[in-house]
């Protein structure tokens, strides 16, 4: 019995009255959701509206008003916690049969369906669940098997596509013929054959198996499908939005007899496309399941209109969504504060000094960032100023594997004596120095009263060693060959450590990971070299030994109180789901957040992923959310100018309260360093003083300022010739190279390092 329609009797109004009783509490449109079981029904639930809510009343509902029999009903989510949270909430909910409700994430409900009826696909029903680990041993023996060249065909990258393919339904007959013509990815198809082949000679099956699986068996099996499709006559599925195709097959298969299917999600929280999430599923849902009804969730009660305003402007500039504009009777609230700085330092340190300005609660504040590399400056400041801090999705910046593995070279490089660090890398990256061989250096140090270092340096003559001893010493090699350079006058800290990345292998070993994790552990690195370039250039007499003396007291974290309250610093990807009080969205910058890539991908769905991104962040902030961004940034090393964020300009300037520190570079002395190509589309914004200003011309660039681009004919310079810059003062041109708009120039500067820059914008001066 819905609440809207025709003229209805008395009787009927006196059902609706009894409907209502324990219901009162929703709102108009979370009531409908409830009271509309019949057929397929899509709650397009917006951020904070409550979603959760009506799922739990939606099943007692169904229970106690409907008369329906627990054991009929399906509630199936994602995670363990959400499906824990909803389990408690129902059995508080339903007076009685709640145990009966199945509420389960994906896999655990297809683990118990397999467990009765997988024998039908020639599996026992006493079958193994494999984790990554054990897939990382299969994949090594499938791959001594096949004699495959592990340097050709990564086993994780392989992995991926086999967990790509499992999600797409693609058998590795299918795969076999979809890669016709492509040598490469028919070897793909071989290895994801004897893969399977492997894991069914086992009675095992992996995560992505467990849902495949079940669609098989549905299938294949009418009579299976039948029994769980008179069992499940009433299906619910949370977070539809991140759905994927084996999952929504299987919702398929089971909602088709019956159609009691509700789907409760929001199309513009869809933000795990690299996970195989397809935004489709949602957007699609009437044509998939026909004479559908939708029920649009719109009232939040997180936020102030303040903070909905700012979300609802950036998201509808996304074509690929369903039309909502969240509202709240929350009040307006405080306008959202806007901060660009000139260095990314300043940016830091504003949010924790601001923190501790605002007094909210630690707990209740939360600083969100698009990348995990952008949390090292928090964390420092963080601990400069005794804030106490979590990082969530992470650990700490210096705790970081591959950070870790740096520092641990330049520990040797600077002390060999370290046998910690010495022991950390000695394999990394893999040079065939097994655990054995380990052994006998540590054997040998011990007796002789050597470091582990110096056993190395005469691995020669230890005993046993054998062609250990060459790679043993190669090793060494190229740690003494580090400490010449480092004596060298203008050999740098930054210079070293590329160097270690270069030489070693270990920057060649992660880029041929080709995976999102190894792109990050990349960028995790280049926050390094940047945090170097800074130490080196800020330092009175810079050394290794004073740099990792610094790092070590950052990094030393574990002094703080386990019991203290703490602010939050995680990634925007980790904070869904969450909320806060006090919330601040860093580095809102065109190349940042949006990233190049998603910017110039050929994919517009990318750019609007991204921007539900931003939606989701903006919209963890209860009461205030400040945005900041910085002018320059360090980048691998080099410092790089940005143009504000277009998903800031996307936000009209009534709500923003926009402001900004004291600039040290005078806005001219700006636009002559900035990048012209820089740039985006959209609205650009002008700054004068403490106001902020929309302007809508073409594409611009850096800032919002319109420049022309005048390429010269010819430059004053060359290459090897000395010139002067307005900021970064005197350095040498390494190179130039002849653009298509601009000359792009590369100097080496006395004091600020290498640094790339447009001839039109740098105005370099040749030293006479």
């Amino acid at each position: 019995m819905l609440l809207s329609g025709g003229d209805r009797t008395p009787d009927a109004c006196a059902e609706i009255q009894e409907d209502l009783k324990g219901y009162e509490l929703l709102n108009p449109m979370q009531r409908e959701a409830v009271f509309c079981t019949e057929g397929p029904v899509l709650v397009l639930a917006g951020a904070g509206s409550g979603k959760t809510r009506v799922l739990t009343h939606r099943i007692a509902y169904l229970i106690e008003k409907k008369q329906v029999n627990p054991w009929n009903i399906l509630a199936i989510t994602f995670t363990n916690k959400a499906a824990g949270e909803m389990r408690e909430r129902v059995d508080r909910q339903v007076e009685a049969g709640a145990s009966s409700v199945w509420v389960s994430t994906f896999h655990s409900a297809c683990v118990r369906i397999l467990r009765r009826h997988i024998d039908f696909l020639g599996y026992e029903t006493n079958f193994t669940i494999y984790d990554t680990d054990d897939q990382k041993t299969v994949m090594k023996q499938v791959y001594k098997a096949m004699n495959v060249n592990s340097k050709l065909y990564k086993e994780r990258e392989v992995a991926g596509y086999i967990s790509g393919a499992k999600n797409e339904l693609i058998t590795p007959s299918e795969y076999m013929r979809l890669a016709a013509g492509d040598a490469r990815e028919q070897m793909v198809a071989r290895i994801y054959e004897e893969y399977q082949k492997f894991l069914k000679k086992n009675n095992a099956l992996d995560f992505d198996d467990l849902i495949m699986k079940t669609v098989e068996l549905f299938r294949t099996q009418p009579e299976v499908l039948d029994y769980y499709q008179e069992r499940f006559r009433y299906i619910m599925v949370d977070e539809y939005q991140d759905t994927n195709k084996a999952q929504f097959e299987l919702v398929r298969l089971l909602a088709s007899k019956y159609r009691n299917l509700c789907v409760v999600g929001d199309d513009d929280q869809s933000i795990y496309k690299f996970r195989g999430a397809d935004i489709g599923n949602i957007l699609n849902f009437e044509e998939s399941f026909p004479g559908a009804r939708v029920i649009k969730l719109e009232q939040n009660y997180r936020s102030t209109q303040n903070i909905l305003d700012a979300a609802n402007f950036v998201i509808r500039n996304n074509k690929g969504r369903k039309d909502k504009t969240l509202w709240t009777a929350n009040g307006k609230g405080d306008p959202i504060v806007y901060r660009q700085f000139d260095q990314a330092y300043e940016e830091a340190e504003f949010i924790i000094r601001d923190i501790l300005a605002k007094g909210c609660p630690f707990e209740e504040c939360a600083v969100l960032y698009r990348t995990n590399a952008q949390s090292r400056m928090l964390e420092e400041q963080c601990i400069s100023y005794n804030v106490p801090y979590r990082l969530v999705g992470g650990v700490n910046f210096y705790q970081r594997k591959e950070i870790k593995d740096i520092l641990a070279y330049l520990k040797t490089i600077s002390n060999g004596r370290d046998d910690l660090a010495v022991s950390r890398v000695v394999n990394v990256p893999k040079r065939g120095i097994g655990a054995a061989s380990i052994g006998k250096v540590t054997v040998f140090a011990s007796a002789n009263d050597y470091s582990m270092y110096e056993a190395m340096c005469r691995a020669k003559v230890i005993p046993g060693l054998g062609k250990a001893a060459d790679k043993i010493g190669k090793f060494t090699d190229l740690i003494e060959e580090f400490r010449i350079r480092m004596k060298e006058k203008d050999y740098t800290l930054h210079q070293l450590i590329r160097d270690i990345l270069d030489e070693t292998g270990y920057r060649e070993e992660l880029e041929q990971e080709g995976e999102v994790e190894a792109e990050s552990r990349l960028e995790n690195i280049d926050e390094l070299i940047n945090k170097a370039v800074s130490y080196w250039s800020g330092a009175k007499a810079p050394s290794l030994e004073e740099f990792l003396e610094e790092v070590a007291l950052v990094a030393d974290v574990d002094r703080l109180d386990p019991t203290e309250k703490r602010i939050t610093l995680m990634t925007l990807h980790s904070a869904k789901g969450l909320e806060f009080e006090n919330v601040y969205l860093s580095g809102l910058e065109d190349g940042l957040f949006p990233n190049y890539m998603t910017i110039y991908s050929d994919d517009p769905g990318d750019l609007e992923e991204e921007r539900r991104l931003c939606y989701v962040g903006i919209t963890r902030a209860r009461k205030k959310l400040t945005i900041t961004a910085a002018r320059m940034r360090m980048i691998k090393g080099e410092t790089r100018y940005s143009r504000v964020s277009r998903f800031v300009e996307e936000i009209p300037e009534e709500l923003l309260k926009a402001s900004r520190l004291e600039p040290r570079l005078s806005f001219k002395k700006m636009e002559a360093a900035a990048n012209p190509y820089a740039s985006g589309t959209g609205a650009g914004s002008t700054y004068s003083g403490n106001s902020f200003a929309k302007v809508t011309p073409p594409p611009q660039p850096a800032f919002g300022k319109t420049f022309t681009v005048q390429k010269a004919k010819n430059l004053d310079y060359q290459e090897g010739d000395r010139v002067t810059h307005i900021k970064f003062g005197a350095g040498t041109v390494e190179h130039i190279k002849d653009g298509p708009k601009d000359y792009e120039v590369t100097v080496n500067f006395d004091k600020s390092g290498v640094k790339k820059m447009f001839a039109s914008f740098a105005k370099l001066e040749r030293i006479q």
